[in-house]
């Protein structure tokens, strides 16, 4: 099944296939208007859209959450080398009108993955599930249940590293490492990569486009991993979700009770107002 998805470049937009949805399964972690989407310079909209996507935290670690950094898609590391011509990374899905897409990120979690799995079960969808490499080697069973059930795994670096200022090889290493950890989770190898607070290198873009890999980010951010309360969640979903809208929301790096709390009402929510749900 392939999806096609809207990728955003400097000159403007451009239509294009999607690679190979990949399933895969929830793993063990230790305790983020209904017509076309607008497009932004940064290809995101909404309340807290420009914020990166979450602070780094070690994979065991589920202490408090500290803000994510800010960075723009595209921006070039230092050093960063000319090689495959650079991908560009996918800020909306086209898959018809009303059409979103739901991604869980930093995953997989012994106690929130389960969770999500169940509230997508009851309503009938499905998501992207951005990995953390290290966390899959640590519950791979999990990882095998999100695939079992029919989502998608998408590759989320090993260990939530911010590649930006990385070299080239340094920042493959990370997305490759963790390549192979859900490989062997899993049994499939993912065609997806998100980068770590949306922070894209032109090195990271490169490697993408060399490896098969289509850049995933997002379109509204919740801020969920800021945890500002399931109402502030809910409410900004509800106000910033379009056609086209890829929602980021979180399962792992902390605790995500208030983001499986707003799942249970915001899918439904989205439901009745006609919305459907696509894999990115």
């Amino acid at each position: 099944m392939s999806r096609r998805l809207m990728l955003i470049g400097s000159g403007g937009l451009v239509l294009g296939l999607a690679s190979t949805v990949v399933g895969c399964a929830p793993g063990k972690l230790a305790a983020g208007t209904l017509d076309t989407a607008p497009v932004h310079a940064t290809g995101r909209s909404g309340a807290g859209a420009r914020s990166s996507s979450h602070a780094r935290k070690s994979a065991r670690v589920t202490g408090a959450d500290t803000p994510p950094r800010h960075q723009k898609p595209g921006h070039s590391a230092p050093g960063a080398a000319g090689g495959a011509p650079p991908a560009e990374p996918v800020y909306y899905v086209d898959g018809g009108p009303k059409v979103i897409a739901l991604t869980i990120d930093d995953g997989p979690s012994p106690i929130y993955t389960p969770q999500v799995l169940q509230i997508l079960e009851k309503y009938k969808i499905t998501a992207s599930f951005s990995m953390i490499g290290e966390n899959v080697t640590y519950y791979p069973e999990i990882a095998r249940e999100v695939a079992d059930a029919g989502h998608m795994i998408v590759n989320h670096t090993w260990n939530h590293a911010d590649l930006a200022p990385l070299s080239a090889s340094q920042a493959a290493a990370e997305i490759a490492r963790a390549t192979d950890a859900i490989h062997t989770a899993v049994g499939h190898t993912p065609k997806m990569f998100r980068a770590p607070y949306g922070a894209w290198s032109r090195a990271v873009l490169e490697y993408c486009a060399s490896e098969h890999l289509t850049p995933l980010d997002w379109s509204v951010d919740p801020r969920d991993w800021a945890r500002p309360g399931v109402r502030e969640i809910v409410t900004n979903i509800m106000a910033n979700t379009r056609t086209g809208s890829i929602i980021l929301e979180h399962d792992g790096g902390g605790n995500r009770s208030e983001t499986v709390a707003a799942l249970k009402i915001v899918i439904p929510r989205l439901l009745d107002e006609g919305y459907h749900f696509t894999t990115a």
